[in-house]
């Protein structure tokens, strides 16, 4: 299947989406913190003294998977369960601080180099000797089972069953990631929020059940949803959260993810494993672009790797392959063919910012102290020891390349104002500084207070190559608007 630019920041957001829930959720989890009037962020702490931005078991575990998935291996073979396998039991191995008791019972018996098989039947005979294997360890790791299938709903359902019958082998934790799985393929192709669309791929009396209580998580207040331990209140409480945050009435822009993380967090009781799975869900609907930079900049956790590594691994689970330009998996994009002369000035409104093209980052000047790109770079054109925040903005006027254009505008001018206020000179940069360049320089300007006429004015001028396209000038026009009624809101409930 050849997906659109759009589907495949889906497919990424369906990883990066939970991984930043999860990683939100961790410092509030079993009441270590109070979520304040702003929102939950990115405090850390929690019952693995985790760091500020650092995920927890959850998304440890969805790597294992993802990392499996993006060699293209099919997740239903006993080969591809014995890798993903001796990846938990590696990570288990390093002593985490925190992890679930059923996924500790299983991996503690089944040695250091357990098989598939191994695996699947210690899972097996803990539910024959207890009857109690439904946590909801198996559901807060699915999200990157879903992208090896997109062609294949019978492929994935029988991948989502194995993959959690690993550790969880009750048949409602199967089935409760089936439903989450066949969801987020859905929301990836379609760009829809349907977690009934599975019914089909289940027996009449497990659809029987999962309508009672879907249909209590539509109606109930999320809140209801606690203690949510049980693979059951689990799925209840994260859609819950989707279904009723705000926004949803329509859930016409991706301010959506998150407001309904914030909500899911708000629940209570296992809030990273909540808004993990919530956030896998989330993040398929509305694509990794729909995530917001501050917590992108501190994403980060177990086996020492960031977000961005979280997203390229699902490009490839997703497509098969790197994409243009060898991307993932080059060290360096070549983008000299697509720039006529090297561009490289000063912002007219902020001389801490630098204004350029691609190539502006092979001679990058010595007070540069990050990199703010809107292109696709390899893995080594940023010095280790610069801050890189990259950002989805495809150069197309079709609204449909940049469904989360507004958004990304607005978090993309906020980020260069946060990275000025913490004292940073900032590198703003595309392939040729024609387009992307610009667009973001005038949005930066409007979010400092200038008006539309007079940033897009000085920023030609500063940059007289620029064409930007008939999309990028229309969400300026929306951004002006946006941050226009914002100061008038602001200043009415100062008055």
């Amino acid at each position: 299947m050849r997906l659109t630019t759009a589907q495949i920041d889906r497919a990424c957001g369906a990883v990066l989406g939970s991984a930043v829930g999860d990683a939100l959720g961790a410092g509030y989890e079993f009441g270590s913190a109070t979520v304040g009037p702003d929102g939950p962020q990115m405090i850390g702490g929690g019952l693995g003294n985790f760091e500020a931005g650092e995920w927890t078991d959850d998304t440890t575990m969805a790597w294992c998977i993802l990392d499996v998935a993006a060699t293209g291996a099919d997740l239903r073979s006993e080969d591809a369960l014995t890798q993903v396998g001796r990846r938990f039991r590696g990570w288990y191995d390093t002593h985490p601080p925190d992890i679930g008791n059923q996924t500790r019972t299983i991996l503690g018996q089944v040695g250091p180099e357990p098989t598939g098989a191994t695996l699947t039947a210690a899972a097996h005979d803990l539910h024959a000797r207890t009857g109690h294997t439904a946590g909801n360890g198996s559901l807060m790791r699915t999200a990157p089972v879903a992208l090896r299938y997109l062609e294949d709903p019978v492929g994935l359902t029988e991948a989502a069953r194995r993959i959690g019958a690993l550790t969880h082998y009750d048949q409602r934790a199967q089935e409760a990631c089936v439903l989450w799985s066949l969801a987020i393929r859905h929301a990836i192709l379609h760009g829809e929020l349907d977690v009934r669309v599975g019914f089909k791929h289940l027996d009449e009396d497990a659809v029987a059940f999962w309508e009672e209580h879907l249909r209590a998580a539509e109606t109930r207040e999320p809140s209801t949803f606690v203690p949510n331990g049980w693979v059951v209140t689990a799925l209840q409480a994260a859609w819950s959260a989707i279904a009723q945050s705000s926004t949803t009435g329509g859930a016409k822009d991706c301010a959506h993810l998150v407001d309904a993380l914030d909500t899911a967090i708000r629940i209570g009781d296992d809030t990273d494993t909540v808004a993990a799975i919530a956030g896998g869900l989330l993040g398929a609907r509305w694509g990794a672009s729909a995530v917001p930079a501050r917590w992108r900049r501190v994403l980060h956790g177990y086996p020492g790797i960031t977000g961005d590594r979280l997203v390229e691994l699902a490009h490839l689970a997703a497509t098969g392959r790197p994409g243009k330009h060898g991307w993932p998996g080059v060290a360096r994009v070549d983008y000299s063919p697509y720039v006529w002369s090297p561009t490289l000035v000063r912002h007219p409104y902020d001389d801490g910012v630098w204004l350029g093209d691609a190539l502006a980052l092979d001679d990058l000047s010595p007070d540069v102290t990050a990199v703010v790109s809107l292109c696709l770079l390899g893995s080594e054109q940023v010095p280790p020891d610069i801050e890189h925040i990259g950002f989805r903005l495809i150069d197309e006027a079709d609204p449909a390349s940049n469904p989360n254009l507004d958004f990304v505008l607005r978090d993309t001018a906020e980020t260069v104002a946060a990275l000025r206020a913490e004292g940073h000179v900032v590198l703003l940069h595309c392939v040729a500084a024609q387009s992307r360049t610009p667009t973001v320089a005038i949005a930066y300007a409007v979010h400092q207070g200038a008006s539309l006429e007079k940033a897009a004015h000085a920023v030609l001028q500063a940059l007289p190559r620029s064409r930007p396209n008939l999309g990028f000038r229309a969400a300026l026009g929306r951004m002006e608007s946006y941050v226009r009624s914002s100061d008038e809101r602001r200043h009415s409930g100062d008055a």
